[in-house]
């Protein structure tokens, strides 16, 4: 159960030895720190608060300032960066910060510019103004270069001008920050698209009959892929060999070991490896390349003979695949030889099943994604009983190949009453007599 936290009680002046701000009707305005659970964005029409960092208040005259709204601009004021800390609540606009102020531990000719590196590292959301003296101007533009919205000259302070300052200062941030925001988001959908194209590759089938289709669908509240992963190749002796796998967890770390596993696949199945001795491999690569011990992933092996008729199955700690054929009803692989998932037991061994397929069928591989949803709003989950009788009866229903696979996730996903936790992928190989 969460700890409760406590609110924070509100600091009187006296005790902050902050500023007082004259108000438009003549008297002063006091400023109290407000509560941790009140936030400029749930307060509207607050007034703009501006926190004066300054270790002589007195050689520092605010004047008095209003936002456009006619409103008085409310004044902090902090001594060190000390007290800064405890008066740098959400509530706080902008920072005007004396670059005279010594920074903490600074001696001998350190960095000019330490106190301001020091602020910008408390306050990395808030715009910060920089005072300096007018002779010092290169000063001040350094310190923009640094990371401060803008400079001030301490001389030449006057209401208008420090007003002005201060809202062009918490504009310019949050534009630069709006900015940011939207460059990680094209570096997230570029990385994202690499994934993908890594994760989910196109198929090498040139010269076979079979047909493919494939469904991957992320889980809830990530547009990053996660560690599914699945692959299919025809090897120069017409065998088509198919697999899907799913790294535990959900990261980019994740991610982007799904898409080594999945690249050394299909490298070690063109150059002539299967089942144990492939997977023992993959093993080897997923231990080398996985950043924790505890990281190990599920897999499940298929390579279908060039007549077709014929597979041979390997599992490790992976869903059994569900084979469809006409006149008959849908049901799961044998699984009695399940071996580990990879990277739980060094030298694991996985025994390769040999199935019979037949004439006409259908083969679907798919990730835990699919039979982990709750089925209502109770704990029962689907199971791959239930993905079973699911199929079964869209495909009394006359679906096939894309149609099949986008009705099944979707139902599923409609099943647990919304997005899915985990991925979900799925893929689907078809023979016709």
């Amino acid at each position: 159960m969460p700890v409760p936290v406590p609110r924070q009680r509100a600091i009187p002046a006296v005790e902050t030895g902050q500023a007082q701000a004259a108000t438009p009707g003549g008297g002063t305005f006091t400023d109290e720190a407000p509560r941790k659970d009140q936030t400029v964005e749930n307060t509207p029409h607050t007034n703009l608060t501006l926190l004066l960092i300054e270790d002589d208040p007195g050689s520092t005259i605010v004047p008095e300032m209003f936002d456009p709204a006619g409103k008085p601009i409310r004044v902090r004021t902090a001594r060190n960066l000390t007290e800064a800390a405890r008066l740098l609540t959400d509530d706080v606009h902008c920072i005007l910060l004396d670059l005279a102020l010594p920074a903490p531990g600074r001696t001998g000719d350190e960095d000019e510019l330490g106190v301001l590196k020091h602020v910008l590292e408390l306050a990395p959301r808030h715009a910060v103004l920089a005072l300096t003296a007018s002779d010092d101007a290169e000063r001040g533009a350094e310190a923009v270069r640094v990371g401060a919205q803008d400079y001030l000259f301490r001389d030449e302070l006057d209401g208008r001008l420090l007003s002005r300052a201060i809202r062009y200062a918490v504009e310019r941030k949050r534009s630069d920050t709006a900015e940011r925001r939207l460059a990680e988001g094209r570096l997230r959908a570029q990385e994202n698209r690499r994934l993908e194209r890594g994760l989910l590759p196109t198929p090498l089938l040139e010269g076979s009959s079979l047909r493919f289709a494939a469904r991957y669908r992320p889980g809830r509240s990530r547009a990053l892929l996660g560690g599914d992963f699945y692959d299919v190749v025809r090897t120069t002796d017409g065998t088509v060999h198919a697999m899907i796998g799913d790294v535990c967890g959900h990261g980019p770390d994740e991610a982007a070991l799904g898409v080594e596993l999945r690249i050394a696949w299909r490298a070690l199945t063109l150059a002539g490896l299967c089942g144990d001795e492939l997977l023992n491999t993959l093993q080897q690569v997923l231990e080398h390349e996985r950043s924790d011990d505890e990281i190990f992933a599920t897999l499940c092996t298929v390579d279908i003979a060039p007549d077709g008729r014929r597979a041979g199955l390997c599992l490790a700690g992976h869903p059994s695949p569900l084979l469809a054929r006409p006149g008959r009803a849908a049901r799961l692989l044998p699984y009695d030889n399940n071996g580990p998932a990879l990277g739980l037991v060094p030298g694991a061994r996985w025994p390769r099943m040999q199935v019979e397929l037949g004439a006409e069928w259908s083969l679907m591989l798919y990730t835990d994604g699919l039979i982990e949803g709750r089925v209502g709003e109770g704990r029962e989950r689907l199971g791959q009983d239930g993905m079973v009788d699911m199929v079964r009866r869209q495909l009394g229903e006359g679906l096939r190949g894309e149609e099949l696979l986008r009705a099944a996730v979707n139902e599923v996903r409609d099943l647990n009453g919304g997005e899915l936790t985990d991925d979900v992928a799925v893929l689907l190989l078809d023979r016709s007599a």
